[in-house]
């Protein structure tokens, strides 16, 4: 099984910064894609960012130029940097993780964690 495991959400005010990060864990041949998605009160979750294995990262349009994702390969951490947080991106923040658990198989096994709950309020 693979673990990913979110730490870094909390309450911030309008303009701060927040940073997360979900470290994977358990027994895995690679881990390709992973990412940070969110769900907000009422409304479908989605794809705030998300990084390949090479470092091709992409971004919701909504989070463009505020957000940062990276990650530590070595580490298997995936990060995400928040600024000028507004009250709209008050969220639970998950990660994903795309998993080859097998040298010897193909398949790819999408993983999640718990959550993090990020809230932006004054």
């Amino acid at each position: 099984q693979v673990q990913l495991v979110e730490s870094g959400g909390g309450l911030v005010q309008p303009g701060g910064f927040l940073s997360l990060s979900c470290a994977a864990s358990g027994s895995f041949y690679s881990i390709e894609t992973m990412g940070w998605h969110r769900q907000a009160p009422g409304k479908e979750r989605e794809l705030v960012a998300s990084c390949s294995s090479d470092g091709t990262t992409t971004y919701a349009d909504s989070v463009k130029g505020r957000f940062t994702i990276s990650r530590d390969n070595a580490e298997n951490t995936l990060y995400l940097q928040m600024s000028s947080l507004k009250s709209e991106d008050t969220a639970v923040y998950y990660c994903n993780a795309r998993v080859r658990r097998f040298v010897w198989s193909s398949t790819r096994v999408d993983y999640w964690g718990q959550g993090t709950q990020v809230t932006v309020s004054s």
